[in-house]
């Protein structure tokens, strides 16, 4: 397996040998850097894949497709259908003639969605779909052996922690970290590519950082309501003390997914 390339600038031009990111100008405080759009494909083959190619950004999918320097796409995958990931994936069909390949029957453009399980070829790349349901409902990521890396979309970051968006769930996250964590380790994988940030290349102590978060949290947020916090807003002030006001709304939506998780138990 080659070696991770990162370089010091940042997210933009990171990756693998087969995997290489193209960082979307939709920077912000819930995406970071902006969206990592990956194009994966063997050095010197004339297919590749793309993986979430962003938003709905002119300027960005024509950078994409000019990077591929006349190589043919083949298809068009998402982790997930969130907007920041997918909203440039019809347009950037049109520009390659690539299929578009999601769990979500609704984004797909094509005679194929994903299921965990599939497994996607191109020019001799290969990419495995691993169902990481959590983030949101239809959240993937995908296995990349001959660099043993997985791409991870929204489901792990490469800075902070994630959301559990209105369409996600704690308990299907929980999973999905557990799922992954012994993935890693059984696979021996070298390296975390994810959807916004940059890459990974300790993935057993990130998915460890993780799982320890998502627990640390649900003791707290158990001991903000034994001491009276009642409603999202109230748990927020006192888990997320010294977030940023404009991140308030996420910090709420996680705790609603958590307390639903909670109240389960």
């Amino acid at each position: 397996m080659s070696g991770l390339r990162i370089p010091l600038s940042g997210p933009d031009g990171s990756g693998t040998a087969r995997a290489t990111n193209l960082l979307a100008p939709n920077a912000s405080p819930m995406t970071l850097d902006g969206t990592n759009t990956w194009v994966i494909g063997e050095p010197e083959a004339r297919a590749v894949l793309v993986v979430d190619p962003g938003p709905d950004d002119e300027e960005h999918l024509l950078r994409v497709a000019g990077h591929l320097a006349g190589r043919r796409v083949e298809a068009i995958l998402l982790t997930h259908g969130h907007e920041d990931h997918s909203g440039g994936a019809r347009r950037f069909a049109e520009m390659t003639g690539a299929p578009v390949r999601a769990l979500d029957p609704r984004h797909v453009l094509g005679d194929e969605g994903l299921r965990d399980g599939d497994v996607v070829t191109a020019g001799g790349v290969e990419l495995r779909v691993v169902g990481t349901p959590g983030h949101s409902f239809d959240s993937l990521c995908f296995w990349l052996p001959g660099d043993g890396a997985m791409l991870t979309g929204d489901t792990i970051l490469g800075r902070g922690t994630t959301v559990i968006a209105p369409d996600g769930d704690l308990a299907d996250y929980l999973r999905s970290l557990d799922r992954l964590r012994a993935s890693a380790e059984i696979l021996a994988a070298t390296a975390l590519l994810p959807g916004h940030g940059p890459v990974l290349p300790d993935p057993i102590a990130a998915l460890d950082g993780y799982i320890a978060h998502r627990r640390e949290r649900l003791d707290q947020i158990r001991r903000a309501r034994r001491e009276g916090a009642k409603t999202p807003r109230e748990i927020v002030k006192v888990v997320y003390a010294g977030l940023a006001e404009e991140l308030w709304p996420a910090a709420e939506m996680s705790v609603r997914a958590q307390l639903a998780y909670l109240e389960r138990l």
